[in-house]
């Protein structure tokens, strides 16, 4: 799996923000121009997908359907761009741009739950082993090492080859199982990030105090130290997002991930050099290529714009 955004400047940055801090922060974020350009593309990224069944309905063709007779030529060749097809079609006659657009709904679909699992997931590791140092802290710590020296495609391959039933099909479906492979390793990043910021927080008076007058652990985590941690941890998820995008990709592209026919940006892509049709329709590996790259960008603006406001001399 690519590796993670650096966590350095949101824990240099890092301010535990009361409630006008926090709606001051969110208005300087909305000032800042690259976090309104990542906002722009993401936005137009998001309309895509929600007006994919849209655009199918007003041009008559499906992600799945085939137009042979169409968008074939006679020597089997797709069709370029045309008023019919404005990407024009695969080698199977199916429309690109339909398909470009139902790939954002899959890429979305994976990357937000599994972001979201991880966040999760980390996030309460993270609690755990910066409040309680020692034992608890050293065996979260060196669980989350054991999880981040296993090699992302390996475990990949081999998760999905287990999820083979007698008759070859798959056990889970697989965009429920690509969910579960990036959220296995996305959460050790939410963990480390989450430590950091706790053990910075557990020895600032406010902790102290909760303390002397008696409020248990378990509560001061969950009331004091998590609504601190959470503006912050909230910033990395939308700048570790794009990553997973990019790692439910290169599953499909792999032929480990999202399965043909239904429609995904790495799928696509991988059947367009698969096929080498490319280089008579480049359309057929431009159009996921550029939403891809489109959707990689946004959140990265998002993610940028947030850091230079966190951490303006970064």
């Amino acid at each position: 799996m690519s590796s993670a955004p650096p966590l350095e400047p949101a824990l240099a940055a890092y301010e535990a923000p009361g409630a006008a801090g926090r709606f001051l922060t969110v208005r300087a974020i909305l000032a800042e121009r690259s976090a309104r350009t990542g906002l722009i593309l993401v936005g137009l990224v998001v309309l895509a997908a929600l007006l994919a069944p849209v655009a199918a309905a007003l041009t008559g063709h499906g992600p799945d359907q085939q137009f042979r007779a169409e968008a074939l030529a006679e020597n089997g060749l797709p069709a370029g761009p045309s008023a019919r097809f404005l990407l024009g079609a695969d080698g199977n006659g199916r429309d690109v741009l339909i398909r470009t657009l139902y790939g954002a709904r899959i890429s979305l679909l994976v990357g937000v739950p599994a972001t979201t699992i991880a966040l999760i997931i980390g996030t309460a590791v993270g609690l755990v082993a910066g409040f309680f140092p020692g034992r608890i802290d050293r065996l979260l710590s060196l669980g989350t090492d054991i999880a981040l020296s296993f090699p992302f495609v390996v475990t990949a391959l081999s998760l999905v080859a287990l999820n083979r039933g007698s008759d070859g099909r798959p056990i889970v479906d697989p965009v429920l199982l690509v969910i579960l492979v990036i959220s296995l390793f996305a959460w050790t990043y939410f963990a480390r990030l989450t430590r950091g910021l706790v053990v910075v927080l557990r020895n600032r008076p406010f902790v102290e105090a909760a303390l002397s007058i008696g409020v248990s652990r378990p509560r001061l985590i969950v009331r004091e130290i998590l609504p601190n941690v959470l503006p912050v941890v909230a910033v990395y998820w939308a700048v570790q997002l794009p990553v997973n995008i990019l790692a439910e990709a290169t599953l499909s592209f792999l032929g480990v991930g999202v399965q043909a026919p239904t429609a995904s940006w790495g799928n696509m892509i991988a059947e367009a050099q698969r096929t080498s049709l490319y280089q008579v329709q480049p359309w057929f590996l431009l159009g996921p290529g550029i939403a891809m790259f489109v959707t990689v960008l946004g959140f990265n603006a998002i993610g940028s714009g947030i850091r230079n406001v966190l951490d303006p001399q970064g």
